[in-house]
């Protein structure tokens, strides 16, 4: 008779775990006693503490949001794109054993795009491979050199009341977690790093030195090879760990944009040409990989790559074709199977499953319904696994009558009662169903498994599905070591000591430029309408007051600034005088309006867009500033509300602090690759736009004094120059001396002639084709004549004015405006991707079906 086991009680009497009655806890054995793996782990947090623990929360929330670490929700209920992965303080402890099982996963595969032996003698029956979608008939005979055609094995677990570990799915295309499993750990170690070194938990890091060594090695082109991560975007759930692992293992990120296949090989498109690509580590499904042999309206894939790799050109890991040993109808036949390839059980079971495919299973399921999970056979209908006794009579009939016109598609499993792990909630240590993913790695001779896995934890007792979908948490799992561990001296890959080409140093996918060129084009455009919003706030509600021509100017300078047209237009006496009157509204929906082309918070969502998009080569530091400026989005209606009544300008300085960060980052934390380079052409580009349409807007109109004074000091103020004309000319404002710290003065690093002389600099150190490194390039040519505009200006001149207008600085504005807008159109045009997708032009047979 197993015995209740005593609350384990922490130095803070109202933190305690007490396991709940009648469900199975993974804490104690049967008769009670604690497990001795535990013991040192819940000791520690006893010592620790309630405070203590919430203070080490706030941290760890702390580091996974600066580092990034994000997972998408696709729930409605979800608005936010970007959710900070949750983690669990309280680490999972396991000893888990999956070997034989990635063996024979790897021998099914083999045998089922192979001989199909299991087929011929009846292990398994034809309808559980060819009515299933992730059978792809295309690859049929395609094999992978070596003995392994499953690389990359995920498995998630269930421990049962019996305390036997059970497998719930098997995961093989593009098993995720991996990457999470190594944040977790990241962030786990710095909060506890006594606990963490004195539980002799083994490291993770040899996992992602021996991927690297396996994907290096199976490149069909040894001499440098190229490795690339596939990812769908960052749209993705789980982008973040796309970016995290291709950071981690020195590869690529790479969208199906990037890859192009010319001549029979895979080429990643770079600044420097096409390169070519050996191995791919795919996060795409699938179906979606070659839009023109499978799915047709894919746009996440590479049209013929299935062409490429039956030639033996390139390698995909794991293999097209793989989804198929997913379907849980495998489950059903796995002692059968494991007997047939390896001649003996699995040690590890799988969870209990019946198929409806089969007449004797399917009259049971239908029997004992109200007792069963029923769950779909392909992961990629969209279909979800339901509780059949949650269901009501309509709900269940609807399920049968699914069942009986569809039987190859369902299995059923028994509802299971997850084994319960301590959790820290709502700062209490409670019980909480957990499920692990672990995984398994081809090696030499067999497989090698990850030193830990990613535990997942419902937040709600009786939560029927534990995935990060539903809302679930996270912890950090570790396997302890009987012994410290040994580090060893010697690199697990030899080949990241061989000195890379100087193209491989510079080579990026075209795509990844060209957010960097748009990141730092639509940092300085929201900088820019955020410093003139501030500075016509501060004088709309200064103790001077203005002319109502005044007035009208600068509120037609933030629509000519932020392009936010209509808004201020004309001349204010017509049928929009009543924006002129009341501004306060027009001037916050050029703030705050998402929808709202040209508004403040339009660009930085573009920016944010183009910052996930590059998010592989931003440093950490850069990532931190980047969370800072999109929680400062997030709390700029609240500080307008408040900032209304007093100063609303003070509500945009966080804004601005950050985008200066931002370039201040750039410039002192990037390598000046041509990355760098990119997103500084496309900063510079902006910037000299946008100082060019603040100084038109502002000094082309010749107003009386005092008006002029106040346009010439609203000018120096936005682009940060009032300081310095005050130090410099000690004098009454006057538009020349103005005109020539703006626009002349190559000392002031917002002047235009600052912004138009470095990106001359940067473009001239862009690579050019060997046969035109003597002759000036047509974006070069564009920018030198607008330096040349530049410096051949006479300030007189430009500060003459007829007839109310400065003609002259006009139209010398409008040039250079024009000059620049076709830099950026050729440098577009040059460097960056421009494609058109290849299709099917009739829909394969299966695919018309589903």
């Amino acid at each position: 008779m197993s015995q209740q086991p005593a609350p384990i009680a922490t130095s803070d009497a109202t933190l305690s775990y007490t396991p709940e009655p009648g469900s199975f806890d993974e804490v104690h054995t049967p008769d009670g006693q604690l497990k001795p793996h535990w013991q040192h782990l819940l000791e520690s947090f006893q010592s620790i503490g309630k405070e203590a623990l919430t203070d080490r929360q706030t941290k760890a929330l702390r580091i996974l949001r600066d580092d990034g670490a994000t997972y998408n929700m696709y729930s409605e209920a979800h608005n936010s794109p970007n959710l900070t992965w949750g983690l669990d303080l309280v680490p999972a402890v396991v000893v888990p054993g999956l070997l034989e099982r990635a063996e024979v996963l790897n021998l099914l595969l083999k045998d089922i795009y192979g001989p199909r032996d299991l087929l011929r003698n009846g292990v398994i029956p034809p309808e559980a491979l060819y009515c299933h979608a992730g059978f792809l008939r295309a690859c049929h005979g395609v094999m992978l050199p070596g003995e392994h055609q499953l690389i990359l094995h995920g498995v998630d677990l269930m421990r049962g009341p019996d305390g036997d570990m059970r497998v719930l799915t098997d995961r093989s295309q593009s098993p995720s977690g991996a990457g999470y499993a190594l944040e977790n750990r990241t962030v786990m170690s710095r909060i506890f790093p006594s606990l963490y070194r004195d539980s002799q938990v083994h490291r993770l890091a040899t996992f992602f030195q021996r991927l690297r060594t396996k994907l290096t090695s199976m490149a069909p082109n040894q001499d440098q090879p190229r490795a690339v991560v596939l990812t769908p975007g960052a749209h993705n759930e789980s982008y973040f760990e796309h970016a995290y692992i291709s950071n981690y293992l020195g590869l690529h990120l790479v969208q199906s944009g990037d890859l192009v296949v010319r001549n029979g090989y895979v080429w990643m498109k770079s600044l420097e040409g096409l390169n070519r690509v050996d191995v791919i580590l795919r996060r795409v499904d699938d179906w979606y990989c070659d839009p023109v042999e499978l799915r047709s309206d894919s746009v996440l894939g590479v049209a013929n790559l299935l062409e490429v790799v039956r030639a033996g050109r390139v390698v995909i890991v794991n293999p097209l074709g793989s989804g198929i040993i997913e379907s849980p109808v495998f489950l059903r036949y796995m002692p059968d199977i494991a007997k047939a390839l390896l001649g003996r059980d699995l040690r590890i079971k799988s969870v209990e499953t019946h198929w409806c495919g089969n007449n004797q299973d399917r009259d049971y399921i239908l029997a004992n319904l109200d007792k069963l999970v029923i769950k779909p056979t392909y992961r990629g209908n969209g279909e979800n696994s339901v509780l059949a006794r949650t269901l009501d009579d309509e709900g269940k009939a609807a399920l049968i009558s699914k069942i009986q016109k569809s039987p190859y598609q369902y299995v059923a499993q028994p509802e299971l009662n997850a084994g319960h792990l301590p959790t820290y909630v709502d700062e209490q240590l409670v019980p909480r169903p957990s499920i692990l993913r672990t995984f398994a790695l081809a090696s030499d001779a067999s497989y090698t498994l990850m030193p830990g896995g990613l535990t997942r934890v419902a937040m709600e007792q009786s939560a029927f599905i534990i995935s990060n979908q539903a809302g679930s948490q996270s912890k950090d799992t570790w396997v302890l070591a009987s012994e410290p561990e040994r580090v060893s001296a010697k690199r697990q890959d030899e080949s990241l000591s061989q000195p890379l080409r100087e193209a491989e140093l510079i080579s990026l996918p075209s795509r990844v430029v060209e957010n960097l060129f748009w990141m730092g084009r639509y940092a300085e455009r929201a900088e820019a309408s955020l410093r003139i919003l501030r500075t016509v706030f501060m004088i709309l509600n200064g103790e001077e007051s203005i002319t109502e021509e005044c007035k009208r100017v600068l509120l037609k300078t933030v629509t000519e600034v932020s392009s936010t047209q209509p808004g201020f237009v004309g001349d204010g006496n017509g049928d929009n005088k009543n924006i002129f009157d009341a501004p306060e509204k027009e001037l916050l929906l050029v703030l705050k309006d998402p929808k709202r082309v040209g508004s403040v918070c339009s660009n930085l969502n573009a920016m944010l867009f183009c910052a996930d998009q590059s998010k592989e080569l931003l440093s950490s530091d850069t990532l931190r500033v980047i969370n800072d400026i999109r929680d400062a989005l997030l709390e700029l209606e609240p500080a307008l509300s408040i900032g209304l009544t007093s100063a609303p300008e003070e509500a945009l300085d966080p804004l601005v602090t950050a985008l200066m960060a931002l370039a201040g980052l750039a410039q002192e934390s990037m390598v000046r690759d041509v990355g760098w380079r990119f997103m500084e052409i496309g900063r510079r580009l902006e910037r000299g736009i946008q100082t060019s349409a603040m100084i038109k807007s502002l000094l082309v109109p010749h107003l009386q004094e005092p008006a002029q004074d106040t346009l010439v000091q609203a000018m120096l103020l936005s682009l940060e120059g009032l300081i310095s004309y005050r130090r410099r000319y000690r004098a009454a404002i006057n538009v020349e001396s103005a005109l020539d710290l703006v626009m002349l003065d190559t000392n002031n690093p917002r002047s235009l002639l600052f912004q138009i002389m470095q990106l001359s600099q940067h473009v001239e150190a862009l690579p050019k084709p060997p046969t035109q490194e003597n002759q000036l390039s047509p974006e070069a040519r564009a920018i030198l004549e607008a330096e040349t505009a530049v410096k051949l200006s006479r300030l007189n001149e430009l500060s003459l004015q007829e007839q109310g207008q400065r003609q002259n600085l006009q139209k010398k504005l409008s040039r250079i405006t024009k000059l620049l807008g076709t830099a950026s159109n050729v440098l577009s045009d040059k460097y960056f991707q421009h494609r058109e997708a290849s299709r099917q032009l009739v829909r394969n047979t299966w695919e018309s079906k589903r």
